[in-house]
């Protein structure tokens, strides 16, 4: 399985994604967005930094249990509540992202909505990964 991460010179550099993504010999598995539920279905953190921790925590779990990892990310959308909020917190939200995924940077989006399913939710996060063939 090959992802080859592809940012073109003449477009500006990317900061926490890549401009696109080529996946050869995988399959791919999509991953519903997740927010910062916890078991009981109830969301946790009371900020965006923990709120995107605990999104990503969820969507990497469901990620393991398809037999991908972290690394398999080639896709990413991030929808967000309060796009000026995650913006003042975009440091501490690219340390927790190099903390749970490391220096991979699938392609991605940020999109602003008015709300999410859970009115608490300020953070939904949804994927496509291509996971080796076993």
């Amino acid at each position: 399985m090959n992802l080859d991460r592809i940012n073109p010179d003449s477009l500006a550099r990317p900061s926490g994604f890549s401009h696109a993504v080529s996946v050869t010999g995988a399959r791919l598995v999509f991953l519903a967005g997740q927010t910062a539920l916890d078991p009981e279905g109830a969301i946790v953190g009371g900020g965006i930094v923990a709120q995107f921790e605990r999104a990503m925590s969820n969507l990497l779990t469901a990620l393991h249990a398809a037999g991908g990892r972290p690394e398999h990310l080639a896709q990413l959308t991030i929808y967000l509540v309060d796009i000026d909020d995650y913006r003042a917190h975009a440091k501490e939200i690219g340390g927790v992202w190099r903390e749970l995924i490391g220096a991979h940077y699938p392609a991605a989006a940020g999109i602003g909505v008015h709300r999410l399913w859970d009115p608490e939710a300020l953070v939904e996060v949804q994927a496509v990964a291509a996971v080796p063939e076993t």
